[in-house]
């Protein structure tokens, strides 16, 4: 029999209550609305939730003259500007703002008054404000959701009217939104067409702040601190996690109007922009509207890497809760009706919840033949009766449409070749996918590579007219298919950034090659990309990756299959990811093979089922593997039952017992816990002053403990 042992130490500092003040958002975020109120005394409008505030200056034009993080008392702006640009036919047009300021190190009050409009600006009319609306339409799965969050999300929305400097141009409206809760901000435009002839759309920039620099260097630096603010659009693509699929549409520049700063060379990134990075060159016909991406924009307050990790996952959480969605999934290597069978029966039986067709099964997406999508309407219908959800693979990115004239033109493709989504083929080819969804009632698309933002210079394909258009349509046409598949209940693994525009899941971040490696090795490394992948995703938001059979080669000594001789390293597998909340896509023939395979998958999926909403909450990362010592993570759910749930692993060859220190500030629990590992009768524990404690665990040879935290 294992032995476990726990044992409290007792620190010698006595608890020390907290002195009264505001709760921490990220432990309890309930009294942080979000509220907007005129102040005409200021001759402002103040956007607040009692975390983050935007003041917007109304006369003599509009301009944001702060943004503030209330929790820090940090003011991020130093200089004021226009709201945002619009390019119309070429020619560019400032979005209300001020001029006159004197020096642009920082923004005094008293110069305020002293600011004039820019002259060639659009000139703020009016304001009015409401509830946020939805942005697309969700249809939840509430049995793949371990909490029921709102959509839309609870907050207010602005909407600030502005009209054209000269006759004949449209208006143009400038969006924002402060949610409840979180220190976040959304901004996005609309240009409506109210003149009496089309107006092209050439380009905009959404978003212009001119940040208070966090570092002041005399000399040019490749890795100058960041501001305490991310911003991310949903224009997003080429990518696998935020901070990099923000850079198709958000820089941070110099700024070529601040002579005082202190870098020599004037080049402090200082500058902040969300633009397209070409187009969108969109025609908007009379009594008709053009609508930019949205921004969002996250004040992070703490440099404290694991607190930044809360709120940036938070974030998405809020703006795209269908992330949270998170089935079990089998990657079914054959699309045969038999062994679709099959592996809809095991599924069922060990509690699986949905079947990909995987690459290389056979299953054919862009079939035509009614009698095809008939066959796999019946296989739909079959594993829907047993609680499953099926549906299939589609490879985009990295492929030729039907003819080389269909694909990208005059730009290389970021993976070598790619369809134009604005090509025939490629309109014909979204099409087709919807029409197979529909027809067969398709469950899930796993939509390979995706639209990587590539462009095309081509001038006769039908959906869109050159280079200067060509990645804006075929983002909008990629990411109209993902909002349907949403408002379907579809569901979507996307390896690219999606998020914001309907995805469920992309890939947590790993190496095909690395499940080559020798089994003992993989369990460390899927460790790693787990521990690593979870900084910016929530478990829910990250797949992995278990090929049950040989892939990307090392034979035997890699392979799972056959699942009963390799059981140990399977279970690994299923304890490594479910005591992480994180779903793989186990690719094979069959999910076992022997009921003592059977009943160490059941084991592990009734458990993950049993603790799915505090599996599923965010990670806190205690330490990462390296196959010398004990690794693990806390898992955190401060309105849960279950406040928090550690996983601690173990890869060496014989047991060990360490005293390992459990954070639980994140956790919501003060003075006391109750203490429970592996299942075993709790014992109540005191916590310190910073809501920790530390407890000795015993962890078994190449085995994990968990342990489990409730209030007493």
């Amino acid at each position: 029999m294992r032995r476990i042992v726990l044992t409290l130490f007792v620190l010698t500092l006595a608890h020390i209550p907290a002195v009264a003040g505001p709760p921490d958002w990220l432990v309890d975020p309930s009294s942080f609305r979000a509220t907007v109120r005129e102040e005409p005394s200021r001759k402002e409008l103040v956007l607040s939730n009692g975390l983050a505030k935007r003041v917007i200056r109304l006369v003599p034009a509009a301009a944001t003259v702060a943004i503030e993080d209330l929790t820090t008392g940090e003011h991020l702006l130093r200089a004021v500007g226009p709201e945002a640009r619009v390019e119309l036919d070429g020619q560019s047009f400032p979005i209300g703002g001020l001029t006159g300021q004197p020096v642009k190190n920082y923004l005094k009050d008293e110069w305020l008054d002293t600011l004039k409009p820019e002259p060639t600006a659009y000139r703020f009319v009016s304001w009015s404000e409401g509830p946020i609306e939805a942005r697309l339409a969700w249809k939840k799965h509430s049995n793949w959701l371990s909490r029921d969050l709102p959509w839309p999300p609870p907050g207010r929305h602005v909407r600030m009217n502005y009209a054209p400097p000269k006759p004949g141009l449209p208006e143009v409206e400038v969006h924002y939104e402060i949610y409840d809760g979180l220190p976040l901000f959304s901004k996005w435009l609309v240009v409506r067409n109210t003149t009496g002839k089309p107006v092209r759309v050439s380009g905009f920039t959404a978003e212009e702040l001119r940040l208070a620099e966090p570092e002041s260097a005399v000399d040019d630096t490749p890795d100058q601190e960041r501001p305490n603010l991310w911003v991310e659009t949903d224009y997003a693509f080429l990518a696998m996690n935020g901070a990099h699929a923000a850079r198709q549409s958000v820089t941070l520049g110099p700024d070529p109007d601040y002579p005082t700063q202190v870098n020599y060379n004037r080049t402090t990134r200082c500058l902040l922009r969300a633009a397209p990075p070409i187009g969108p060159n969109q025609e908007v016909d009379p009594g008709k509207t053009f609508e930019s991406f949205r921004v969002f924009e996250l004040l992070t307050g703490a440099t404290d890497r694991e607190r930044r990790g809360l709120a940036l996952r938070r974030m998405y959480r809020t703006l795209a809760p269908w992330s949270s969605e998170n089935p079990l999934m089998f990657h079914v290597r054959s699309a045969r009706p038999d062994d679709l069978r099959t592996a809809i029966a095991q599924a069922s039986d060990v509690g699986f919840e949905l079947l990909i067709m995987t690459f290389g099964s056979g299953f054919q997406f862009e079939s035509r033949d009614p009698a095809y999508r008939a066959k796999y309407r019946g296989l739909v219908e079959e594993a829907r009766a047993r609680g499953l959800a099926l549906g299939g693979y589609s490879l985009l990115a990295s492929r030729g449409a039907a003819t080389p004239a269909d694909n990208t033109q005059g730009v290389p493709a970021r993976f070598g070749v790619m369809p134009c989504l604005g090509a025939r083929w490629g309109i014909d080819y979204l099409a087709q996918l919807r029409s197979f969804i529909g027809e067969a009632g398709l469950g899930v698309l796993e939509h390979d590579g995706s639209y990587p933002g590539d462009l095309c210079k081509a001038a006769n394909h039908p959906g869109h007219k050159g280079l200067a258009d060509s990645q804006w349509v075929q983002w909008r046409a990629i990411t109209d298919l993902y909002k349907w598949c949403r408002s379907q209940g579809v569901f979507l693994n996307v390896p690219d950034w999606y998020f914001l525009n309907g995805s469920n899941k992309t890939g947590m971040g790993y190496r095909e090659t690395n499940w080559s490696l020798p089994r003992a090795e993989q369990e460390i490394i899927e460790r790693q990309n787990i521990y690593d992948g979870t900084w910016t995703k929530t478990p829910t938001m990250g797949w992995m990756f278990v090929p049950l059979t040989e892939y990307q080669g090392g034979g035997a000594a890699a392979t799972i299959e056959p699942l009963d001789a390799n059981r140990d390293h399977y279970e690994a597998r299923l304890a490594n990811l479910l005591g992480a909340g994180v779903q793989a896509c186990y690719r094979g023939p069959r999910l076992y093979d022997t009921p003592a395979t059977r009943a160490v998958v059941k084991r592990w999926v009734d458990f993950y089922k049993a603790h799915r909403r505090i599996l599923d909450s965010d990670l806190i990362h205690l330490r990462r593997a390296n196959g010398r010592d004990w690794d693990g993570w806390l898992h955190v759910d401060p309105q849960g039952e279950e406040k928090a749930l550690a996983f601690l692993y173990n890869p060496l060859s014989e047991p060990i017992e360490r005293a390992i220190r459990f954070p639980l500030h994140y956790a919501g629990l003060t003075g006391s816990a109750k203490v429970t590992i592996d299942g075993r009768s709790p014992t109540t524990v005191p916590l310190g002053a910073d809501e920790s404690v530390t407890i000795k665990v015993s962890i078994p040879a190449r085995g994990r403990t968990w342990v489990l935290f409730t209030a007493p």
